[in-house]
């Protein structure tokens, strides 16, 4: 079966589109996740068909761009000799060449049920899931996590489960902690033990390290730190992997902690973070935006092998509170709830062609006026083709607990997905 994506106009219902291209309501609702039949202008769904009814103000370049299938491959199936279309022709949408990719997603524990339904829907369109999260303390110990049940649902749904291992502390990404731990050679040592003890007692497929905000003289100490931790998981057949920052270049002072080239050379995968260029604490804007994202697949392939790169990709986007024209504040809100708000706000979604991202805005009870900008499965769908383009790895999330129905739907369209276990 094959899917397009339809964007909702003035007028629809679930009814008149469900009717439009000769689909059940049931069928739209499921694939959509959709929990009521109500409709925002703007919302995205995808169609699950693989006939296209061909609308007044159709062209084989708009078709294609809904379906992401190329307009000769559309024409060769129906064997169109001309790009004028009859409104009400059926055009048959061929099933797209899936690539072969190794995903990684990030997995927050939750109650055992939760964390079953979770493992179990995201088990066909990920090769990896990190467990979040064990983080460093001072002395080079390891926090502790109620972590079996997940680990075993995974490895029972052939999920190769990945300790997150971070800096992380009460008050956030610690780069002092980070400077203590990677400084002294007894406490890294440490570290790297328990991490190896961690992985082998819990019966952990290898480890994902996720250190943020790592100053820039810490740069060399921790790429070592990345190479000697594989160097001890490796010969056990354990994996290595890292989550890093995107980068466009290499002068970005915050960023130069992050040894591209270095980094890519010590561990088997890197997941890069290719989100959050707008976040809660900056003005409102686009929280993965598809240029800068291209530009940081590019400056990574000029560093590191191209089969070690996973592009992260967001299950999220943020509600900025305005005040005169200033963000006062901001959260993170899932791709679901980002809908729901428009859709309980009455107001139109837009969509960014240049940054490939949608975005709203709207007033509150109080008054305030609010921009939010997130993800959405056209969005996803302009990610998943770099992915294809640039034949990386493959891609993954965070996090898998954030709602956001059509991206699985949208990996399994895109992707056959290897299995390790």
């Amino acid at each position: 079966m094959s899917i397009f994506i339809y964007v909702v106009k003035t007028g629809d219902s679930l009814f008149s589109i469900a009717n439009k291209y000769q689909v059940s309501m049931d069928s739209v609702r499921g694939i959509n996740g959709l929990t009521t039949d109500k409709l925002v202008v703007g919302q995205d769904l995808l169609i699950p068909t693989d006939m296209y009814t061909v609308q007044p103000g159709d062209s084989l370049y708009i078709i294609s761009r809904m379906s992401f299938i190329p307009i000769e491959k559309i024409s060769l199936f129906n064997g169109l000799h001309s790009d004028v279309l009859m409104v009400g022709t059926k055009l048959y949408l061929p099933p797209r060449k899936k690539y072969s990719a190794e995903n990684f997603s990030y997995l927050t524990p939750s109650t055992p049920e939760r964390n079953t339904m979770l493992v179990q829907s995201f088990a066909p369109i990920n090769t990896f899931l990190g467990i979040f999260e064990h983080h460093i303390l001072a002395n080079g110990s390891l926090s502790t996590l109620d972590d079996q049940q997940i680990i075993r649902t995974a490895r029972a749904n052939r999920i190769a489960p990945l300790a997150v291992v971070t800096n992380l502390t009460s008050t956030g990404f610690d780069p002092e902690l980070t400077r203590r731990v990677l400084g002294s050679t007894e406490i890294r040592n440490r570290v790297i033990n328990n991490i190896y003890q961690l992985v082998k007692n819990n019966s952990y497929a290898g480890v994902n390290i996720d250190f943020e905000l790592v100053p820039e003289e810490l740069r060399d100490l921790y790429t070592g730190f990345l190479h000697a931790l594989r160097a001890r998981l490796k010969p056990e057949g354990y994996y290595t992997s890292v989550a890093i920052p995107p980068k466009m270049n290499n002068d970005i002072p915050w960023l130069k902690g992050y040894d591209y080239g270095g980094i890519g050379a010590s561990v088997d995968f890197v997941f890069i973070m290719a989100y959050d260029f707008h976040e809660a604490s900056s003005p409102p804007g686009p929280v993965a935006p598809i240029n800068e994202v291209r530009k940081t697949i590019e400056f990574a392939l000029q560093h590191m092998n191209r089969n070690k790169i996973i592009l992260g990709v967001p299950r999220y986007g943020y509600d900025w509170t305005m005040d005169n024209g200033n963000a006062v504040s901001a959260r993170a809100v899932s791709v679901a709830e980002a809908v729901e708000n428009a859709m309980i706000a009455q107001v139109p979604i837009s969509y960014s062609t240049e940054y490939q991202q949608p975005f709203y805005q709207y007033w509150d009870s109080n008054g305030q006026r609010h921009i939010v900008w997130y993800e959405d499965s056209r969005a996803r769908a302009e990610k998943l083709e770099l992915v294809v383009e640039y034949r990386l790895k493959g891609a993954g999330a965070w996090q898998l607990g954030l709602q956001f129905a059509q991206s699985a739907i949208l990996v399994k369209e895109f992707f056959n997905t290897k299995k390790v276990l």
